[in-house]
């Protein structure tokens, strides 16, 4: 039967968790996660807190910041079935030496990790991992002429994966990894050619590691009505977000959410973006539904 996967963005909101558990889907990728309401938790399994809350591995530097907390929000793995086992990997610091069922984060919020195994043995089991492109910000030494950006949060995202990748032959690899990446694909967000390019390295970076690009694109979802400004003519971006003063219904020109899966693994993967306006769900961006089936 396979194991199906949902990635989303929930931006710190409750209802979603309640449109997860009654999907029947096995696995939830989330980012911008807070915990589950108190009513469902029983529904659902989101794990140990030591494999998504960077508070686990970092020092208490930030309260000398006046910071209430080091962030609010997280990537998660969510096991959302009981036909699959999930293990999570604990979160450590960058120090360069993975150890059995933990992962070294290099980003705070960007990146949860999990293996996951079907019970009744459909598919062998698989790495996933749920990815957010946190935003940063250039240091105030230097005079600037952007505000923020989300790219360098993906570049360490990709170096804390290439851990589950020990072996030229890609097809040795069964990783899945999806999320909100705040990037977009083909271009660079309308800012021009010098965005262009580090977006593009991205994406290289991925397939260069062996993870294939998934989309999703045209026809599995909606596109835009109108090209974003920059966006190719030939592009097949769906929408995946709206903005604050938009609705499913008149969202434009955002695909901020993709999925990747090792090459020969995401032959057996189908992505789908669930971005139909009666399907879109309560957050501001909408599902991606993956299938992996063998």
């Amino acid at each position: 039967m396979g194991v199906s996967v949902v990635s989303w963005n929930i931006a710190t909101r409750i209802e979603p968790w309640r449109e997860l558990v009654e999907m029947g889907a096995d696995v939830a990728l989330l980012q911008e996660a807070r915990r589950p309401p108190a009513e469902i938790a029983d529904r659902l399994e989101i794990g140990p807190e030591e494999s998504w809350d960077s508070h686990s591995w970092n020092s208490e530097w930030w309260r000398e910041r006046g910071w209430p907390a080091l962030y609010d929000r997280w990537p998660m793995v969510v096991r959302l079935s009981d036909r699959v086992e999930v293990e999570w990997f604990t979160q450590v610091s960058p120090d360069g030496w993975p150890t059995e069922n933990k992962i070294s984060v290099s980003g705070i919020g960007t990146i949860t990790a999990a293996r996951v195994t079907p019970k009744d043995g459909s598919t062998e089991p698989f790495i996933v991992a749920s990815m957010y492109g946190r935003w940063a910000g250039p240091h105030p030494s230097i005079e600037a002429s952007w505000e923020i950006y989300a790219d360098a949060s993906v570049h360490r995202i990709i170096s804390d994966l290439s851990v589950f990748i020990g072996h030229a032959n890609s097809r040795t690899h069964r990783i899945l990894a999806a999320g909100d990446l705040n990037i977009t694909y083909g271009y660079g967000h309308g800012s021009g050619p010098y965005w262009d390019r580090r977006y593009e390295t991205v994406f290289e970076r991925m397939e260069s590691i062996g993870l294939e690009f998934l989309g999703p694109q045209r026809p599995n979802g909606r596109q835009a009505e109108t090209l974003a400004t920059g966006e190719p003519e030939d592009s097949e971006n769906v929408v995946t977000y709206h903005l604050p003063n938009r609705t499913p219904a008149t969202a434009s020109n955002n695909q901020f959410d993709f999925a990747f899966a090792s090459r020969g693994f995401h032959e057996g993967i189908e992505v789908r973006a669930m971005n139909g306006v009666d399907e879109w769900g309560s957050s501001d961006h909408c599902r991606l539904f993956i299938e992996v089936t063998k």
